[in-house]
């Protein structure tokens, strides 16, 4: 199998952070830790190439890593590649930083932990993935993974083709959970149903779409 096999039983997310909290971490942001990685949740890691490069040896073996993720598109091969084939378990993906590229057909690529996700920069692609990870894993929307991720690392900027899809994914993983989780008996009516779309239900998905243009309307300005 060319991805690894999911989790049963993966780790409960971190609780909530506090608005205060969010300030001190986004205060103790610094310009230098975009080329470090970052501990997204217990035992998934998000960062640059930089962060797997011959150098960083040591301080993956002791974050406990044994599977990275190498974001990259092949033009970029030769010098953003696997270095440890012999220590490390890989998976190299060809995706292009670009907003037409498809990279839904990747989600969700995360699927162990003590992993590094790393691209080019660790900003757009490599966060959407991690992004895409968290919304299926934990059942949550893109707007709350995505401020999760960037509590973490600050830098993260999906561009605004990712960011569409990542909207369109938590359509897709909601609407699989709930056929899964529905009795057949539930399932059968729920295709008989006509009723309108609660209020409240509207008003949340209006907020996801306002959201969502917010983030699109910074990465086109980034």
């Amino acid at each position: 199998n060319d991805r690894w096999d999911r989790l049963q039983h993966p780790p409960p997310p971190p609780p909530p952070t506090t608005l205060r909290e969010k300030r001190l971490r986004k205060c103790d942001w610094s310009y230098p830790m975009r080329r470090e990685m970052q501990e997204i949740l217990p035992g998934l890691f998000l960062g640059p190439y930089s962060a797997a490069m011959k150098s960083k040896l040591s301080l993956l073996e002791r974050q406990g890593i044994t599977h990275i993720v190498c974001v990259r598109q092949n033009i970029e091969a030769n010098f953003i590649k696997p270095n440890f084939p012999l220590k490390f378990r890989y998976l190299v993906l060809d995706i292009a930083d670009n907003p037409v590229e498809n990279i839904i057909r990747h989600f969700p690529v995360v699927s162990s932990l003590w992993v590094l996700v790393h691209g080019n920069a660790g900003i757009s692609r490599s966060a959407a993935l991690v992004i895409a990870y968290l919304m299926e894993t934990f059942g949550v929307k893109y707007r709350d993974a995505f401020s999760h991720v960037q509590e973490r690392r600050f830098c993260i900027n999906p561009n605004v083709g990712f960011v569409h899809q990542l909207q369109e994914y938590e359509a897709i993983y909601l609407a699989r959970l709930t056929i899964k989780m529905m009795s057949p008996l539930q399932l059968g009516r729920s295709f008989s149903i006509q009723a309108g779309m609660p209020g409240s239900l509207k008003r949340t998905l209006e907020e996801d779409e306002d959201f969502g243009n917010m983030q699109v309307q910074t990465a086109q300005n980034g």
